[in-house]
């Protein structure tokens, strides 16, 4: 028998459970015997989905800096968190957002592809796979590990065809020229779509659902242009005042959305291919 997010609620955080409000199939809201709502969530992906995810949040919670739900217990099915009360996105709280991503960044990782801290080499984007593999330059572990392998998963399932698949091994042949100026590897939250980003009523952004690993800064920035952010102009403004980007850092947007366009292609189709093959052959331009 499926175990309910109450059960799991209390087992994981040692308290009793007062109430219980089902959000979505795999998200509820738990109100603890102290007055306390937490979210509980029932992780969908394979094994280690989770526990990728919690040390993920904790990872980045100990940067100090963006903020990010506490996380309350995890095993490897459900995951208990803080619930941020939700509020409505303002220009303040995009500047502020954008600095605070900044201080995140340059708190740095190992290597890049770094797990966080107890975080497993097997984790998850969304519902598909994700390895964290170090590697030594940005360029050549970002081909290996994050492009190849979706444009192969893409051929796989028939979203991409062979001669398709030429156009992204082209890109990832040419990354030492398009990746701009050397970075040291971020600590990158690494899912930073616009609904990753909650706007709560205390006037701050918090960021949720993590994919987080050792990675180049401009790609949480790409995420955010890939999908829309409410104030996203205030979100650059805020971060170039506190750690300035490199030359040329619009004109790699494309190479940097690669990797999430090619992720949903893998999970949502031939649109996404579609989408992808377009920002690889913009890097023609760059």
């Amino acid at each position: 028998m499926r175990e309910s997010a109450q059960s799991a609620a209390a087992r994981l955080t040692g308290r009793a459970v007062s109430g219980a409000r089902r959000l979505s199939g795999a998200l509820a809201e738990v109100t603890l015997d102290d007055g306390t709502v937490v979210m509980v969530k029932r992780g969908d992906g394979g094994p280690g989905a989770t526990r990728a995810e919690a040390a993920g949040l904790r990872w980045l919670g100990a940067a100090g800096t963006v903020r990010v739900p506490a996380v309350h217990g995890c095993d490897e099915k459900w995951l208990v968190t803080d619930r941020i009360r939700a509020g409505h996105p303002n220009p303040e709280a995009a500047h502020r957002l954008g600095r605070e991503l900044a201080a995140l960044h340059a708190c740095g990782a190992p290597a890049f592809g770094s797990p966080p801290p107890d975080g497993p080499v097997e984790a998850y984007i969304g519902l598909a796979p994700m390895r964290n593999v170090e590697g030594a330059d940005w360029p050549g572990w970002y081909a290996e590990h994050r492009v190849l392998p979706y444009v192969r998963a893409a051929v796989d399932g028939g979203t991409l065809d062979a001669a398709e698949a030429v156009v992204f091994e082209r890109v990832c042949a040419r990354l030492p020229e398009l990746a701009g100026p050397p970075e040291p590897p971020a600590r990158l939250h690494g899912d930073l779509w616009n609904g990753n980003v909650l706007w709560g009523d205390d006037g701050h952004a918090w960021l949720i659902d993590p994919a987080a690993h050792g990675g180049h800064r401009e790609t949480d920035l790409a995420m955010l242009h890939l999908f829309g952010c409410p104030h996203l102009d205030r979100v650059l403004a805020g971060y170039q005042e506190a750690a300035p980007l490199g030359e040329g850092w619009q004109s790699r947007i494309p190479v940097h959305q690669l990797f999430p366009l090619l992720v949903h292609a893998v999970l949502f189709g031939r649109g996404y291919a579609e989408q992808a093959l377009a920002a690889a052959r913009s890097t023609s331009r760059c």
